[in-house]
């Protein structure tokens, strides 16, 4: 089959290809929001009939939360390939950051040639649309598409979602293939075409520490009575040690070791550290002492607090004692962490720090395992050559700092291996206002999807 003919298609269509992202940007599939619940179905039933309009099977799935898209297409003899997107964007806040309407997108000009300016258009929705386009010009040139093909599109990857275990579970055969690609992830350094081999999970606890009754008057109370405010700022000053490591017992007990391969496959990347930290106004890495920038991003466990709050926090001064104090932390895990038994290790390791007459109450926020990609599966070299091919330079094999937890889910819940790719940038500014997306990474994303689909199936 002719890979040339289909490049070229892509190469042609590029604007009307852009003009059907937009029209999915222009919709406000806000899915943490109840009041946008209706846009996130509108977004399901619009991708459901672009997908049936390149002759799949598809159609919205309900689920207690958002509707999943679910698409069947293809036959014959090679691999049956499953691609996972999410079409559910971020809220949209603060408003006012924005240069222009967030779901109003447009082509502006950009450091490197037009961006894509919206909300969603890098964080998933560029990307998710630069396989469906791949498939649009493959079906053009061929008439059919060039493998069993399914689509599975997610409505709450931006709210924990709640819906997609048991909707896995409950559709294990459906949604079993051979294969799992994902198309939520980014270049190395802007440039490098990667293809991420593991991910960080993610475990996330909300504090709450109470004492007295009600707020205390400072003056009348203050050096006699417990403040909860300054027990937790000590308790969460002591999360990591002089050198950066976590300081809750067995915090590290499931932690691996990188292999030396791996690590010097990382080293030859090159990364810059200075440059990395100085795009957000910093100079030095900060955590564990005796690992690379590197290891810290993508190997290794955090900690972090997210927010702290408590007592009197408005304009001007009152001077209390407030009756409870509130934090929220969260933990990126690697390797065979567990996130169930580090969420009781860490609230033992709480309330063994607690003076009298204070308590501490916590609720969970998400728990997801790290998750790791067999690179000897044989489509992760065919992909890399592919890219290569595309983008004029080797791809790397990379970690992810970010937790994506569907990837662990394929295997966990369908026993099957994912392969995550993407096309994003760093100054994409996903989950921030003015979020973008640089037109050269629509078009070579969508470039590239179809080299890999040729080479998979050929």
């Amino acid at each position: 089959m002719s890979l040339d003919a289909v490049l070229a298609r892509i190469d042609d269509t590029l604007p009307q290809a852009t003009e059907r992202l937009f029209d999915l940007l222009r919709i406000p599939s806000i899915s943490t929001d109840p009041a946008h619940a209706g846009d996130c179905a509108r977004a399901a039933d619009w991708l459901a009939a672009d997908l049936r309009s390149l002759g799949f099977d598809a159609s919205p799935r309900p689920t207690p939360g958002h509707p999943m898209v679910v698409g069947h297409a293809g036959t014959g003899p090679g691999p049956h390939l499953l691609f996972y997107g999410h079409y559910d964007v971020q809220p949209v806040d603060p408003l006012d950051l924005w240069h222009r309407a967030p779901f109003d997108p447009e082509l502006q000009p950009g450091p490197r040639g037009p961006v894509i300016r919206a909300r969603g258009s890098s964080d998933d929705k560029g990307q998710l649309m630069t396989f469906i386009e791949a498939m649009r010009a493959w079906k053009h040139v061929h008439g059919s598409l060039p493998a069993r093909l399914t689509v599975f599109l997610e409505g709450e990857e931006e709210s924990g979602s709640p819906s997609l275990v048991p909707f896995l579970r409950d559709n294990r055969t459906e949604l079993t293939a051979d294969l799992a690609m994902i198309c939520d992830t980014g270049l190395f350094q802007d440039t490098a075409p990667a293809i991420v081999t593991m991910l960080r999970g993610l475990l996330g606890e909300e504090i709450t520490l109470k004492a007295a009754t009600k707020d205390l008057h400072s003056g009348m109370f203050g050096g006699a009575a417990a403040n909860p405010l300054t027990v937790l700022s000590r308790i969460l000053g002591r999360l990591h040690d002089a050198t950066g490591r976590i300081s809750i017992p067995g915090f590290y007990d499931d932690v691996d070791e990188l292999p030396d391969a791996v690590r010097a496959q990382w080293q030859a990347l090159a990364f810059d550290h200075a440059g990395f930290l100085g795009g957000v106004g910093l100079t030095t890495p900060f955590g564990e002492q005796d690992r690379t920038p590197l290891e810290m991003l993508w190997s290794r466990p955090t900690a972090e607090v997210n927010g702290i709050w408590g007592g009197y926090t408005g304009a001007g001064f009152k001077t209390v004692l407030p009756a409870e104090a509130h934090a929220k932390v969260s933990f990126r895990l690697v390797s065979r962490q567990d996130p169930v038994k580090l969420r009781e290790a860490f609230r033992a390791w709480v309330r063994a720090q607690l003076p009298p007459d204070m308590t501490a109450d916590f609720t969970p926020h998400g728990a997801s395992p790290a998750g790791q990609m067999d690179i000897t599966h044989p489509a992760f070299e065919t992909a890399r050559a592919a890219l290569a091919a595309e983008w004029g330079r080797p791809a790397a094999y990379v970690g992810c700092g970010g937790s994506i937890p569907i990837a662990g889910y394929f295997k966990s819940e369908l026993g099957m291996d994912a392969m995550l790719l993407g096309f994003g940038r760093d100054d994409d500014q996903i989950h921030s206002p003015n979020e973008k997306y640089d037109l050269e990474c629509f078009h070579k994303g969508i470039r590239s999807w179809a080299r890999i689909l040729h080479a998979l199936t050929t």
